[in-house]
């Protein structure tokens, strides 16, 4: 019981594994709309895309990035690239796509965000396909 009051990590490696997997299965959840003509369609027809000629293709590589830095997130592959891609879509919805409140309305990317920053400074923790190259 002392260990959990002290500052001292507490299964560190797997704790941040645990995040780490939880948040690649939330991306593989957002990007497999990718596969939803009608949802991607959808996307491409809001305000933010409206003055742009390759609405629909922006819609698609952001779809794709949640998707594949999902994946990689979830089996801790290439975690610190996938936490990158992870950073820059988020980033851009958070900024681009929504309206930069980060202490509000865009605050679910950004937190996103936040949590693929972590991913670069720790690395991937327990349970990765990562800890098995090294």
């Amino acid at each position: 019981m002392n260990k959990f009051f002290s500052a001292a990590p507490l299964m560190q490696p797997q704790g941040l594994a645990l995040v780490r997997i939880i948040v690649g299965l939330f991306m593989i959840y957002h990007g497999i709309e990718v596969f939803n003509k009608e949802t991607m369609a959808g996307y491409s027809t809001w305000k933010q895309f409206s003055n742009t000629s390759f609405a629909l293709v922006l819609v698609y590589i952001g779809k794709s990035a949640e998707l594949l830095a999902g994946i990689l997130l979830t089996i801790g592959l290439f975690t610190r690239i996938a936490s990158l891609v992870l950073i820059v879509t988020m980033l851009y919805i958070a900024f681009f796509v929504g309206n930069g409140k980060v202490w509000y309305e865009d605050q679910h990317p950004f937190l996103f965000a936040l949590l693929g920053l972590v991913f670069i400074f720790t690395g991937p923790g327990k349970w990765s396909l990562d800890a098995k190259r090294d």
